[in-house]
């Protein structure tokens, strides 16, 4: 079991790599005013979800404890990065506002994971 969820979390860290690095190789372009939000960005946050879903699952089936408040949290931001990035996908330019909060969100999401004990 230890080495399946291992494997998801694999998965789940190139989720967030590949949400977080779209964001990042836009920063000149948002300063441009001229960002939009790829594939990649989609993917990864879809990545993401099915990941984590499927970790809280394995997780809870080997009897270790799951912190459901973290989850939720963690999933409630993830779903609100989701709906920005899936109603803004198709559009040449995104607001500076949209594209930043879909950044900060996705680094305040890496920051719940690592520093919520």
């Amino acid at each position: 079991m230890d080495v399946l969820i291992n494997v998801f979390v694999a998965l789940h860290i190139i989720g967030i790599a590949a949400l977080l690095g779209g964001f990042l190789t836009q920063m000149k372009a948002m300063g441009e005013g001229t960002a939009r939000l790829g594939p990649a960005m989609l993917h990864g946050a879809l990545t993401m979800l099915v990941t984590g879903v499927v970790l809280v699952g394995l997780n809870q089936a080997d009897d270790q404890a799951v912190n459901n408040i973290k989850i939720g949290v963690k999933l409630a931001i993830l779903v609100v990065i989701l709906g920005l990035v899936y109603v803004k996908r198709d559009e040449e330019r995104v607001d500076k506002a949209v594209f930043g909060a879909v950044g900060g969100l996705t680094m305040a999401n890496i920051f719940i994971a690592t520093l919520w004990t």
